[in-house]
């Protein structure tokens, strides 16, 4: 019964330190109220021209976003493998032969479908 009583107390710390720190923070929020000045979009001191929200992005531009984070972390898996494929051995080989493979079946498919194109 000792164990969960260090269980119960860490799990209480961890509940208290949010609700200690909106409670401490409270007072700093509503002494600084934002003026409309502070609430408008950064442009370099240039009055805005338009509303922020005119703008229109198209979904290709999110599509490559994506598919950009997608490709560039599961490239991040290969530098272990890399480290350690004299540990690894052919085992070690094929498990990336068929990772890598799987990547660029990935990367066809968008360029089937033209996601990479920006015209």
């Amino acid at each position: 019964m000792a164990n969960y009583s260090i269980l119960l107390i860490a799990f209480l710390i961890v509940l208290s330190v949010p609700v200690l720190t909106i409670f401490l923070i409270a007072p700093l929020v509503r002494a600084s109220r934002p003026s409309k000045v502070k609430l408008e979009p950064y442009e370099c001191g240039v009055e805005p021209a338009s509303v922020a929200f005119d703008h229109r992005f198209s979904v290709r531009y999110f599509l490559v976003a994506v598919l950009f984070i997608i490709f560039d972390v599961e490239t991040i898996f290969l530098f272990p493998w890399a480290i350690r494929l004299r540990q690894l051995g052919w085992f070690g080989a094929i498990e990336m032969a068929i990772f890598i493979a799987i990547l660029l079946v990935g990367y066809f498919y968008a360029w089937k479908r033209k996601v990479l194109s920006w015209v």
